[in-house]
This record gives structure tokens, C-alpha cells and sequence, in this order.
């Protein structure tokens, strides 16, 4: 994934639209780009963007949460699944797990750790330091606990 780190925007959303289409298409695809398109299905309400590349390029999200920016969505997905791929920080493959299994829903776990982790990031943004992936633990597991 870190392979997106000297993306461009325009790069970042183009590798989205490709992986998309070729998904469509029924052609052949990368590890990485049969993950983005993996989230993309997961997400129908996204998907008539991911297939206009002309729109995808102008597209200007509004301020605010994740759901509303597919860009942002999208990138929290991949990062849990890096994320969980090599267990890192570690704990987070077994929380990962967990969450899928008390919500019976694969998706919608994924969503309670990409809700973590984008708080998590948040709150490190505004400090101006690095995100401190034990708080980014414990707020997943607060999740766990809520339901």
C-alpha cells in the first residue's frame, strides 16, 4: 500500500477508476488493485463515480465525515486491511476479527475499526504529532465493548 505515498490525487483516483474498471471488465488485476475493487463493490453507492473517470477527476468532496468523501472512505478500508494483512499495530488483526464477529457482519466490523482509526487520525492531525496506535487500540476496543 505504500506504494500510493507518491500518488498524486489525480494518480490516487485514476489507480481507483483503473482497478474499477478492469473489475467490469473482467480482466486480469493486481493484489492491490483487486482490493480497491473489492471496497468499491462493497459500495454501491459509489460506484457510478468510480466508473465516470472524467467525473471522478472533479470531484470535490465536501467537508466532514468519512462516508461522505468515497476518496477517504475508500482509503480507511485499505489502510484496516493493510492494517490487518501484517497485524499492525499489533492486536489489531485479533480486534479486526472480533468486530466482524459481534457485528455478523464483515463490512460493517471493518466500518467500527475505520471509525477508530479516522479518530484516531484526526485527533493527530490536530496535535501535530504522529497517531498513537495504542489510543487507535483502545478505541477499537471501546467499540467492541459498546455492542
Amino acid at each position: 500500500m505504500t506504494e500510493f505515498a507518491a500518488y498524486s490525487r489525480d494518480q490516487l483516483r485514476r489507480s481507483y477508476a483503473e482497478a474499477w474498471s478492469k473489475r467490469l471488465a473482467g480482466r486480469p488485476l493486481s493484489a492491490l488493485e483487486a482490493m480497491i475493487a473489492d471496497v468499491i463493490a462493497l459500495h454501491p453507492e459509489h460506484q457510478p463515480l468510480f466508473a465516470d473517470p472524467d467525473r471522478l477527476q472533479g470531484f470535490e468532496a465536501a467537508a466532514g465525515e468519512a462516508e461522505e468523501n468515497p476518496f477517504l472512505h475508500l482509503g480507511l478500508h485499505l489502510a484496516v486491511r493493510e492494517q490487518v494483512a501484517i497485524d499492525r499495530p499489533p492486536g489489531v488483526r485479533d480486534l479486526h476479527r472480533r468486530l466482524q464477529a459481534q457485528r455478523d457482519d464483515a463490512h460493517g466490523g471493518e466500518h467500527e475499526l475505520m471509525q477508530a482509526l479516522a479518530e484516531t487520525l484526526w485527533e493527530a492531525q490536530r496535535d501535530g504529532r504522529a497517531p498513537d496506535e495504542q489510543r487507535y487500540l483502545l478505541r477499537a476496543r471501546e467499540r467492541l465493548r459498546k455492542r
